[in-house]
């Protein structure tokens, strides 16, 4: 099944009901890309794979005199997008595919994305597309994962599996860490006709949990979203149990009163238009 498909189904619906929590644990990644924004003027900007809005409803309250539109696969995200942005009068949300995205004369200048370019089935010709409906001298900036044994929220929770589940393969087959070698993204963007690529790290706090039931939340929310969810829900009751107390127990690690905050390693990316 690709991953498409599942944005399309289960895996956007699941982000579709818990988009307050993804919402959180990304806000401090959210709040580097939105700086990046600021460095120049814009006046059409394009957030692609947009989930349930976040970086596109920011950017319409801060830019109001700009056009915003947010894009994503998973009608179910973009339902929920379209309800939480109803009072803006700049923004707007569309249930489409970035890689075959044509609108009718409607050219943005800053093309943005909160991890929602790694699950690109090609990433050159969905980069090259992007490039061809742009303006001229656009500017991107998105952000995606470093390797997974920098982000101890996927790693080391799915290794509390009773087994992986999945075999090695492909390290830049589409997914969440597809673009954790940056060398690779820098050659898919050249490609694809973006020139001027500067890559730099953006570490940020990943809530996992928060409130007076920190832990029990957290321990909830890996059930629900990330890397181990779909194959925790997979499990017999008593390998899920056990799975649930291993997570527990390793979540309390990362627990600082009503907090429970993980490591998360990003890229921030940043080209232009060639």
């Amino acid at each position: 099944m690709t991953d498409q498909v599942l944005w399309e189904g289960r895996v956007g619906a699941s982000w579709a009901q818990e988009w307050r929590r993804t919402d959180r644990s990304f806000n401090g990644l959210t709040d580097t890309i939105l700086g990046a924004a600021r460095a120049a003027s814009f006046t059409r900007a394009l957030d692609i794979g947009c989930g349930a809005g976040e970086i596109s409803l920011a950017l319409a309250r801060e830019h109001t005199r700009a056009e915003i539109t947010g894009i994503d696969v998973s009608k179910r995200l973009i339902d929920v997008a379209r309800n939480r942005g109803v009072r803006l009068p700049n923004l707007q949300f569309a249930t489409d595919d970035a890689a075959g995205w044509s609108p009718d004369a409607w050219q943005p200048d800053l093309l943005i994305s909160r991890h929602g370019v790694m699950f690109f089935a090609n990433p050159v010709d969905a980069f090259a597309n992007l490039a061809a409906q742009a303006a001229e001298d656009a500017r991107l900036i998105f952000s995606c994962f470093r390797s997974p044994s920098e982000n101890p929220w996927a790693q080391r929770v799915r290794e509390l599996l009773p087994a992986d589940p999945s075999p090695v393969g492909d390290p830049y087959a589409a997914g969440p860490f597809a673009f954790a070698d940056p060398a690779y993204v820098e050659s898919t963007l050249a490609r694809s006709g973006w020139t001027d690529v500067v890559i730099e790290p953006a570490d940020f706090a990943y809530i996992a949990g928060a409130g007076e039931n920190a832990l029990d939340d957290a321990v909830s929310y890996f059930q629900r979203i990330g890397p181990a969810a779909a194959a925790a829900a997979e499990l017999p009751d008593t390998d899920r149990e056990a799975f649930a107390g291993r997570l527990r127990a390793f979540l309390r690690n990362y627990q600082d009163g009503e907090l429970v905050a993980m490591k998360g390693a990003a890229w921030l990316v940043r080209a232009r238009k060639g």
